[in-house]
């Protein structure tokens, strides 16, 4: 009685065990189209055109609505990949950083193969140690800081969180100035020059540790909560002031 017991439970539990998750990583899968049919094409198409909406129910029974990867190139492919912006879990997501689920040779392969699709930007190729903090405030004060604030620590933009750049590497920023993901802005070299760029990511270096010559920096977060705090340690101060006169006072 026990063992066919345990044999049903076993049973009941195999499916369970070997069913594959709506969406993500196919482990045992190695080459670039594989990897984009299993974690892509649902949203994206078979060959990158896109899916409008209402979009077609995929593996998972996750319904595709994607636009095309067609001449994204390898700059931006490598950049929503390796910050983990996609694959979403669903079409309508805000992408965001969060764990990449690809390893490097399934990253590299996966770019090599969307690329394919046409023309686009490649992979660039910053250098940020021969630009100039100073000049990459400056830059950055006039094309990103009314998004990622000024000491780069992300805030709201209008239907959209602005992330943090702290965990933001120098390719991936470039990547993200190039392709513009989400709601940003595509920059062009007319618009910010190679030399430029290179200026903002050293910047952007910066700004993960900056100096703080003015003490308690409050992760940098901007004037505001600086001046709540202002105004929170001002009026205790008065109160506490208050108090010691009214009792000095009333002990006359």
């Amino acid at each position: 009685m026990r063992r066919a017991a345990l044999l049903l439970l076993v049973l009941a539990a195999a499916p369970a065990a070997s069913a594959q998750p709506p969406h993500g990583v196919v482990t045992d899968v190695r080459g670039g189209p594989a990897l984009y049919a299993a974690n892509c094409a649902t949203c994206h198409g078979g060959r990158g055109q896109g899916v409008p909406p209402p979009g077609i129910q995929g593996a998972g029974g996750i319904v595709g609505m994607g636009p095309s990867l067609r001449n994204v190139g390898a700059g931006t492919t490598d950049f929503y990949i390796r910050t983990g912006y996609m694959p979403l879990g669903h079409a309508d997501d805000q992408p965001y950083r969060k764990r990449v689920l690809f390893d490097e040779r399934q990253i590299r392969r996966l770019v090599r193969y969307v690329a394919s699709f046409g023309s686009g930007p490649p992979i660039p190729e910053p250098h940020p140690g021969r630009a100039s903090v100073a000049k990459g405030m400056r830059l950055f004060i006039d094309h990103c800081a009314g998004c990622h604030q000024v000491v780069a620590r992300g805030g709201v933009s209008s239907g959209a969180r602005v992330p943090p750049l702290t965990e933001a590497s120098a390719v991936q920023i470039a990547e993200a100035v190039r392709s513009g993901p989400y709601v940003m802005p595509t920059f062009t070299r007319k618009a910010i020059s190679d030399r430029e760029l290179d200026s903002i990511i050293r910047y952007v270096g910066y700004t993960k540790d900056p100096a703080h010559p003015g003490g308690w920096g409050l992760d940098f977060l901007g004037p505001v909560p600086e001046g709540f705090v202002t105004w929170l340690v001002a009026a205790a101060a008065l109160v506490a002031a208050c108090v010691l006169l009214g009792n000095r006072r009333s002990s006359e």
